[in-house]
């Protein structure tokens, strides 16, 4: 960066006044012997000119005190709206794969797993009109707290969220039940149906959730099939549903079927009266389809949810084998 020479570094004063009509004779002079020869401060004296007249142009036009507190208004609403639109985004390394996380001033409103195409191939796009710009630093701390849930340190992800991509009413209260399933627990799509009031429709949850732009902090890994079966993930990636039930506790099986949860190593929570939890082998509950039953992965997690031991099966004296 080059400085000015002394010489026209003392004459600024003189070159704004100039400028702004407020110089003397005696400055006048001096400024145009000046400029005369010297072509970086001809070029200034004209962008002080240039300011000088937009800003007088401001003055002349300000409005009355009424319309300026109400221009002032529609100004503060505009940068609100603007703010509200800017999303930040980063991918990072996880044991998942490359994620993309993306934020608003509203909280995350983005997680992707990322695929062959990248960044260019996800649903940032998606977002809109908003403003998009990538910032890791801004990122950096859901990115901690992101690995440490994988890795089985952190069992809450207590982000606010930003639910913009969320496609309709129906969507987004399909989403906020998948978030109030518990860590270390499955229900099935139609207990999520049943839970949001429309029983019938388990074919449209299961759609809001093949859609979920919020996977893993919106936990649709947790949400399987009547019959146990995982079914699809993130584009029909399973092995990444089997390692995020890993993490929480939840055992699953393969073999001659596809991959669903070992229900025999799992406590059963069918709602009752009296809110008790049962060991599998209890009644026929193992061999019905899951429906509206959640599946527990620790007694522990039962009575954090504040149920009790059958009083028929006693999963308290004849606990599952760890």
């Amino acid at each position: 960066m080059s400085r000015k020479h002394p010489v026209c570094l003392d004459l600024e004063p003189d070159l704004i006044a100039t400028a702004t009509g407020e110089a003397g004779a005696a400055g006048v002079e001096r400024v145009d012997a000046h400029v005369a020869r010297c072509a970086p401060c001809r070029e200034d004296l004209a962008r002080y000119r240039v300011v000088d007249r937009t800003v007088r142009a401001l003055r002349a036009a300000a409005p009355p005190d009424a319309e300026a507190d109400g221009a002032r208004a529609r100004l503060r609403a505009r940068l609100a709206d603007l703010r509200s639109r800017l999303v930040t985004y980063a991918v990072f390394d996880s044991p998942l794969g490359p994620i993309l996380i993306a934020r608003s001033e509203h909280g995350v409103s983005l997680v992707e797993y990322l695929g062959r195409g990248g960044v260019a191939g996800s649903s940032v796009a998606r977002l809109g009109d908003p403003e998009v710009a990538e910032d890791r630093a801004d990122l950096e701390r859901l990115h901690a707290e992101l690995l440490e849930y994988l890795t089985g340190r952190r069992t809450r992800l207590d982000w606010p969220l930003d639910w913009r991509l969320a496609r309709s009413d129906f969507h987004r209260s399909v989403l906020q039940a998948a978030v109030a399933v518990p860590y270390g627990a499955v229900t099935s799509y139609a207990g999520i149906a049943g839970k949001i009031g429309t029983p019938t429709a388990v074919r449209a949850v299961a759609q809001a959730l093949r859609h979920n732009p919020l996977p893993i902090v919106v936990p649709c890994h947790r949400i399987i099939g009547t019959s146990g079966d995982l079914t699809g993930y993130a584009g029909n990636r399973v092995e990444l549903k089997e390692h995020l039930l890993a993490v929480e506790g939840v055992r699953t099986e393969r073999g001659a079927h596809p991959a669903r949860v070992a229900r025999q190593a799992l406590y059963h929570y069918d709602p009752n009266d009296q809110r008790e939890y049962c060991l599998p082998t209890c009644g026929s509950i193992a061999r019905r389809p899951i429906g509206p039953v959640t599946l527990l992965a620790s007694r522990e997690l039962a009575e954090t949810l504040g149920l009790v031991p059958c009083s028929a099966c006693r999963p308290d004296v004849h606990p599952l084998p760890r």
